[in-house]
């Protein structure tokens, strides 16, 4: 034990900890039905994903911008996570538009600051409560190049579709180069484990151009539309 610090002190802090919990809870509500309240009215919406590290003159950068003005001159709102990088880009690209450029905020100790393209801005203390934002209202995942916290959202995405915990959406990896290594992991390791059916890449694809992650969008739709069934209203109410 640190010198000058007391069994008596671990209890007091204990305690003050036990004490503010309860106001967590009403944090995580004011978060949840505030998310609820500006987006459930939005549709249809797609949710970009991709690393705040990218620079403005990177190309990646410039087709995430190109994904998001073509996704929102046709008809979809678009969502980020409101940050710099690639996220910035997808806003910058909706903004430039017709469509809704929505950022998801998240507050972080470095990295995260919000962009200045969002339509509707709003801010969350908690990954959880964003996350639940992301996959709740979203028709299609794009996801770019990024970190773990990309990797975080894809697969808590596919978690969700490939346990019928959520409605199935298209999600798309774009970049085969940057992807391809993660999906023959899949395929080579996963597969071959048992730790997930081949049935299981189905979920996703990779792409390269705009255009095609469009099109795989509107393909996925073609025959259904965009109104979620009864059964998956279900889901995303459970979700």
């Amino acid at each position: 034990m640190q010198p000058g610090f007391s069994l008596n002190s671990l209890s007091r802090l204990r305690d003050e900890a036990l004490s503010r919990e309860p106001w967590k809870v009403l944090q995580i509500m004011s978060e949840f039905v505030n998310g609820f309240e500006k987006l459930a009215a939005i549709e249809p919406c797609v949710s970009i994903f991709g690393s705040a590290r990218v620079p403005a003159d990177h190309p990646v950068y410039q087709k995430t911008q190109r994904i998001a003005e073509l996704l929102a001159n046709s008809g979809f709102a678009v969502i980020s996570g409101g940050g710099p990088g690639l996220m910035e880009a997808a806003n910058k690209g909706a903004f430039a538009g017709q469509g809704l450029s929505v950022g998801l905020n998240i507050e972080l100790p470095h990295e995260q600051h919000g962009n200045g393209y969002q339509d509707i801005s709003l801010n969350f203390r908690h990954f959880f409560a964003r996350k639940v934002m992301f996959v709740k209202y979203a028709a299609a995942y794009v996801v770019m190049p990024g970190g773990f916290g990309t990797l975080d959202e894809v697969v808590e995405a596919l978690t969700l579709i490939q346990t019928g915990k959520s409605r199935r959406i298209p999600i798309i990896l774009v970049g085969s180069s940057f992807w391809s290594g993660l999906v023959d992991w899949f395929r080579d390791t996963l597969i071959r484990e048992g730790m997930i059916s081949a049935a299981d890449m189905d979920l996703f694809e990779v792409l390269d151009e705009p255009e095609d992650v469009v099109n795989a969008i509107f393909r996925h739709y073609e025959y259904r539309g965009f109104e979620p069934s009864a059964s998956e209203v279900e889901a995303l109410l459970n979700l």
